[in-house]
C-alpha cells in the first residue's frame, strides 16, 4: 500500500511539474494563434479594400463620365455657365 501511495505521489508530482513547465507556453501559443487569425482576417479585408481602390483608380483614370461625376460630387466643380445651388437641411441649422 505504501508503494502504491508513493507511486501516486510521484505521478501527481510529475503531472504538476509538466503543467508548470508547459502550461505557460501553451497559453502563449493559443494567444498567438488567436492574434494570427485576427491578422489574417484584417489582411483579407485590406486586400479586398485595396482591390476596390485600384478598380476605382483605373475608372478615374480611364472613364471621363466617372471623372466628371466625382469632380461634381466630391469637389463641387460646376461647368461654365452653371449656377451651383446648395440646399441646406433642417438638421444642419
Amino acid at each position: 500500500m505504501l508503494s502504491t501511495l508513493r507511486r501516486a505521489f510521484w505521478l501527481f508530482g510529475f503531472t504538476v511539474l509538466l503543467l508548470v513547465l508547459f502550461l505557460p507556453g501553451y497559453i502563449k501559443l493559443q494567444g498567438l494563434r488567436a492574434k494570427n487569425r485576427q491578422l489574417e482576417s484584417n489582411f483579407r479585408k485590406m486586400a479586398v479594400e485595396n482591390y476596390l481602390l485600384q478598380e476605382e483608380l483605373k475608372r478615374l483614370e480611364n472613364d471621363p463620365v466617372y471623372q466628371e461625376k466625382m469632380a461634381r460630387d466630391k469637389m463641387g466643380v460646376v461647368r461654365k455657365g452653371e449656377i451651383p445651388i446648395k440646399i441646406f437641411s433642417d438638421k444642419k441649422r
